[in-house]
């Protein structure tokens, strides 16, 4: 394997080297201390400020953000190029610039949106999410639907020009500071529990919609309950076809799982990891200089970059139209395994320091891997419980028997 970049590649790498000197200074990263939106992998809610946001436009305008959204709806609209995509990324990590928001919005909805919505949606809605400017939850998860998403009860029933919407959703994250939802609602109850679901775009501040957070291991209150309580939807909310819910929200789960499996969450969290041997020390020395932590450190990067690798793959498959195969199906499980054993390799260098809070006096690293350890657990379980991922795996990917049912 030659891991190495052709002349043709380095000349873009150095195009981007410039751009970034030219467009993001010293001043703006000391402006913008989280440009890169480390504070949103550990459940913090999203947000932008102008510098970062002004920033974001241009380098959209020379297509290095969100290149595979058209430029008709604020995307960098270049052609599918995974060397391209590794030298944007390893540059803009290395310049601390903000890079593409991910989230719920930029990541999951707003490519759904491309495919399957009207042209009034795309104009209304995607522009504005790659940029922060409108924040999304999901509403998939219920009391008696989470594995099982197509057992889904909460209900839309069609009147007039409005769709008049009863239920509840659960673990509905970020949605105490979202503007929209994109949810799952059952619209014709007599049809196979896989059909007869429709996928709304509902505003959030609708009457009759209320919101109440879950308390979590981290003390914060990330996922909520959202309730609907007659809650009327303009008819023409619905993104794709009536009862073809399913169908559409395939392409949103798929942008989910790459989303959680995607190696950028566990890079970053890793090279703070490494910073922070630098800088705590064990028995009078810097952690990075311990062999014990050393090897471990060795070890995880080793997972880490087979992880990046894979992601490289995948890439070039999809430039090609090729289906990736079993590679595409274990990145959730296998990056999220490794951003837990990141997490927790960090609470051992703490060790009872890491049991402080976010802003408490001497929490190393400001508290960010104390709550980035519990965070993780929860990573595991979005987008399917390992469990259910290697089953997928097993099933679908290695051509195993499916488990006896009793």
């Amino acid at each position: 394997m030659n891991l190495s970049f052709s002349a043709e590649y380095e000349k873009f790498r150095e195009e981007v080297r410039q751009f970034l000197a030219e467009n993001w200074t010293e001043a703006d990263r000391a402006a913008t201390p989280d440009a890169e939106g480390v504070g949103a992998m550990t459940g913090a809610a999203l947000r932008t400020d102008d510098r970062a946001t002004e920033f974001r436009r241009k380098a959209i305008a020379r297509g290095y953000m969100y290149r595979h959204i058209p430029k008709l709806y604020g995307g960098g609209e270049q052609p599918p190029d995974p060397l391209k995509a590794t030298i944007l990324a390893d540059e803009f990590r290395r310049a601390r610039a903000p890079f593409e928001i991910m989230g719920q919005g930029p990541s999951m909805l707003a490519p759904t949106l491309v495919v399957h919505g009207t042209e009034a949606q795309k104009q209304q809605f995607v522009e504005g999410t790659l940029l922060g400017r409108i924040r999304w939850c999901q509403g998939y998860s219920e009391p008696n639907a989470g594995s099982d998403l197509a057992s889904l009860r909460t209900r839309g029933v069609l009147e007039g020009d409005h769709w008049v919407v009863n239920g509840q959703k659960i673990w509905t994250s970020n949605a105490q500071d979202a503007d929209w939802m994109f949810a799952l609602i059952r619209t014709e109850p007599d049809a196979p529990k896989h059909d007869g679901i429709t996928y709304m775009l509902i505003d959030m501040k609708t009457p009759g919609l209320t919101v109440r957070p879950l308390r979590q291991l981290t003390g914060d209150a990330d996922f909520n309950e959202v309730f609907f309580d007659n809650v009327r939807v303009p008819k023409d909310s619905i993104v794709g076809e009536r009862g073809r819910g399913w169908y559409v929200s395939r392409s949103t789960l798929k942008n989910e799982r790459a989303l959680i499996g995607n190696a950028t969450f566990a890079r970053r969290t890793f090279d703070g990891l490494q910073m922070m041997a630098q800088f705590t020390e064990v028995r009078g020395a810097p952690v990075i200089k311990d062999p014990v932590f050393r090897d471990k450190l060795v070890e995880l990067e080793g997972h880490l970059l087979a992880a990046e690798y894979n992601g490289h793959r995948l890439l070039t498959a999809g430039g090609r139209g090729e289906d990736p195969g079993l590679p595409g199906i274990v990145t959730k499980l296998h990056t999220t395994t490794i951003g837990y054993h990141i997490g927790k390799l960090a609470m051992d260098m703490m060790s009872d320091r890491g049991c402080l809070a976010p802003g408490e006096q001497n929490a190393p690293a400001a508290g960010m891997f104390g709550t980035g350890y519990m965070w993780y657990f929860g990573m595991a379980l979005g987008g399917g419980a390992p469990n259910i991922q290697r089953n997928v795996i097993a099933e679908r990917g290695l051509g195993l028997p499916r488990d006896p049912r009793r």
